[in-house]
């Protein structure tokens, strides 16, 4: 087995037998099982997080630079929890991967929402603290998908020990293995 990491959607057409995308699912032509969903909540590097003074309402964190990648629809959705509405401004940064949104916000160029596990890393060595409790719910979440296709024995295999050990009930895994055209 093969494991490849990109950016760009699988192909299955050239002989992958299993990818891991992220997004709101379901989708046309593969099956689909969300692996987990992201808590996130507001994070800054610790320089940042001083000049808070333990304020972390969305009016406090607004007073800072924002960071995001290119979707800012967790952020909207963060603070429309206190009814403000989020539209990126001036001082925001917009970076398209979000390892650069942790780097900038470990570096003190603003305030960022933590995608665990992609966060954990950061916050585990300090160069990252949270600066609110308040967490919400990603808008989209890591997928395990495979073509609609009988899968191959050692994918299958494979993903029965991957998607268990992931935490997923056997019955979602039954399903998502059974031979055959399933719901996407």
């Amino acid at each position: 087995m093969e494991l490849v990491l990109e950016h760009r959607l699988a192909d299955f057409s050239e002989g992958i037998d299993l990818a891991i995308r992220c997004g709101k699912g379901p989708w046309a032509g593969v099956r689909s099982l969300p692996l987990w969903q992201e808590k996130l909540v507001p994070i800054a590097a610790p320089v940042i997080a001083e000049r808070l003074r333990g304020r972390s309402d969305a009016k406090s964190l607004l007073e800072l630079p924002i960071l995001h990648d290119s979707n800012v629809e967790a952020w909207r959705r963060w603070l429309a929890v206190e009814n403000l509405d989020y539209v990126p401004r001036g001082q925001d940064r917009r970076f398209e991967d979000y390892n650069l949104v942790i780097d900038a916000c470990a570096h003190g160029l603003g305030i960022a929402l933590a995608r665990p596990p992609l966060a954990d890393a950061a916050l585990a060595s300090g160069r990252v603290v949270v600066v609110s409790e308040r967490a919400i719910d990603h808008h989209v979440a890591f997928h395990l998908i495979r073509p609609n296709d009988a899968m191959k024995a050692s994918a299958a295999e494979f993903s029965q020990r991957f998607l268990l050990e992931a935490g997923l009930d056997e019955a979602a895994i039954a399903a998502f293995i059974a031979p055959g055209r399933g719901r996407g």
